[in-house]
């Protein structure tokens, strides 16, 4: 079932709520490229669900923002999952989708607007390690005000904000999500060091599948 935006689906692992921001239109790759099939660790499954697949091995649930009307993608996404992954999905059908990635993750910020943090995640990177959404979660844990991932000096996701960032992320606009926030207060941010470019690998044409 997808929730209204106007639930509160609460934080989980230290407080730190996990959302992953699924509600593009994949106008680039021709097709709907969350659902294309794609062999990583010798499974088969839909992108989308090789991107949540450690992501739930961190989080009890975790919040995936989806266009209105994603019920078809939801359904395939958890019957992938059911047999290899246990945790929860919690679906937001963003209304303001349409908008630009920052309405999808406003929209996620406000469905957890009472966690202590959150992490910030992309659908269409199915290659993150599992390193990267840990580091990054206990570093936020800890105390940090911002946090991500780099590799030889650049930084890539999840990212992580604290709590005092809600009212900053909940008025973003635009197609750039929180860049600006990240790089305004770069100074902040906690550095996790990853060496795995799998951080950096989002899908945004055909192409961009060999480069895994």
């Amino acid at each position: 079932m997808i929730d209204a935006v106007s639930d509160d689906l609460g934080s989980n692992q230290g407080g730190i709520a996990a959302i992953v921001l699924a509600a593009g239109t994949s106008q680039r790759f021709g097709s709907d490229k969350l659902l294309h099939p794609l062999t990583l660790r010798g499974v088969t499954l839909p992108l989308a669900a090789h991107s949540l697949w450690f992501w739930l091995d961190t989080f009890g649930h975790v919040s995936v923002v989806v266009r209105p009307g994603a019920e078809t993608f939801c359904s395939a996404i958890e019957s992938a999952l059911s047999a290899i992954k246990s945790g929860t999905i919690r679906w937001i059908a963003c209304a303001d989708a349409a908008q630009g990635m920052a309405a999808s993750l406003a929209c996620g910020i406000h469905a957890n607007r009472d966690a202590k943090g959150w992490l910030i995640g992309l659908a269409d990177m199915p290659a993150v390690p599992a390193a990267a959404i840990s580091g990054v979660c206990s570093a936020l844990s800890a105390g940090a005000a911002l946090a991500a991932p780099s590799r030889a000096g650049r930084r890539g996701h999840p990212v992580g904000f604290a709590s005092h960032y809600r009212d900053e992320l909940l008025a973003l606009q635009g197609d750039t999500g929180a860049r600006r926030l990240l790089e305004r207060d770069k100074s902040k941010v906690v550095d996790i060091k990853i060496n795995d470019a799998g951080i950096f690998a989002d899908i945004d044409i055909p192409g961009d599948l060999q480069n895994l």
